[in-house]
């Protein structure tokens, strides 16, 4: 393993700002971290781009200070802190971090053992590198907050995903396709999106731009017994309260304000928050969880049962390309993960 230097390249914010503006990402040199007792310092080789990176940097001013973002990485590990129990120097790992400490949009990056996983040896780094967060999220909403299971297959219904084709969407159908028997059911508007989510595992498609309630009742005129949403709940809630059963139950990751829950009562319909970040940020004591998650995806992966969702490689990380990347998300047309390659 190579000597690791005292700086490194980054990309960072400084000041909440449009995308199209050159200053609202930009290329700088920071301090390599030092690990902290549970830490991994890894040497990035790839990361991906979520809606949490663009949300960020709109929504947290720094105050000029150089932020570092990024929330998916896949890299080599080249320090371990003096309480590292489950990896070493030169294992290749995949994971998504915390929310409270720097991203991975840097050579160098370190972070909690306990939310890492070991990369899935069939993929390159860029392929390992999208599937981290959206795969946490997938998990933990399926299995941890709607009590799906995993292994018997003995888990029958049928489950709304909204927004098919997102990175999300995308890894929720392909683990209910896999790991239950449920019948998908996504959303998603245009013929390369429709396809896309196809392929992910979605067996039925509907049109998320035209009313819900109509179109899924013609695929589960009885109704549907889970939802995963990834966005608009919150102007979709009244097509769910008619379309879930009575005791069925409703996932949801998005941001909004104020939603009319009153609207599930009758049914007794559940609604789950899912935010893969809760962990991390609350140190609870089953963080370790998330990086068992993270080498049950590698097996999974590994074997042929899962996929990546990987579809645009940008290129090395850089200012340039990451705002390429905040840009495409932002116009809310992304299919499945884009990723940077490199330094």
């Amino acid at each position: 393993m190579s000597r690791i230097p005292q700086t490194m390249p980054a990309v960072a914010y400084r000041k909440s700002l449009p995308v199209d503006d050159a200053e609202s990402l930009v290329d700088v040199t920071l301090p390599v971290p030092q690990p902290g007792r549970r830490d991994l310092l890894v040497q990035v080789e790839a990361v991906a781009v979520n809606p949490v990176d663009y949300k960020v940097r709109q929504n947290n001013d720094p105050g000029g200070e150089p932020k570092v973002l990024g929330w998916d990485a896949a890299g080599t590990v080249v320090a371990v802190g003096d309480e590292v129990t489950s990896f070493q120097v030169g294992d290749e790992v995949f994971y998504a971090g915390a929310l409270d400490r720097p991203g991975a949009n840097s050579r160098y990056h370190a972070v909690d053992e306990r939310l890492v996983g070991h990369k899935p040896a069939s993929l390159s780094f860029a392929e390992a590198a999208a599937l981290p967060l959206t795969s946490l999220t997938a998990w933990e909403g399926l299995f941890e907050h709607l009590g799906l299971h995993t292994g018997a297959l003995q888990q029958s219904g049928t489950l709304l995903v909204t927004a098919a084709a997102g990175g999300v969407g995308a890894m929720v159908s392909q683990l209910a396709r896999a790991l239950t028997s449920l019948t998908v059911i996504g959303t998603a508007s245009r013929p390369e999106t429709v396809e896309f989510a196809r392929r992910m595992g979605a067996a039925h498609l509907v049109d998320h731009r035209k009313p819900l309630a109509p179109q899924v009742r013609e695929v589960a005129p009885d109704g549907i017994d889970f939802v995963f949403g990834t966005t608009a709940t919150d102007s979709n809630l009244p097509a769910y309260a008619d379309l879930v059963k009575p005791f069925g139950q409703i996932v949801a990751i998005d941001d909004f304000g104020s939603v009319e829950i009153g609207l599930l009562k009758s049914k007794s319909i559940a609604f789950h928050w899912e935010f893969m970040f809760t962990r991390s940020l609350h140190q609870t004591a089953d963080q370790a969880e998330q990086g068992r998650i993270l080498d049950q995806v590698a097996r999974l992966t590994d074997a042929g049962i899962l996929t990546t969702t990987a579809t645009t490689d940008l290129g090395t990380v850089n200012a340039e390309h990451l705002r390429e990347a905040h840009r495409i998300l932002e116009s809310g047309k992304a299919i499945g993960k884009i990723t940077m390659t490199g330094f």
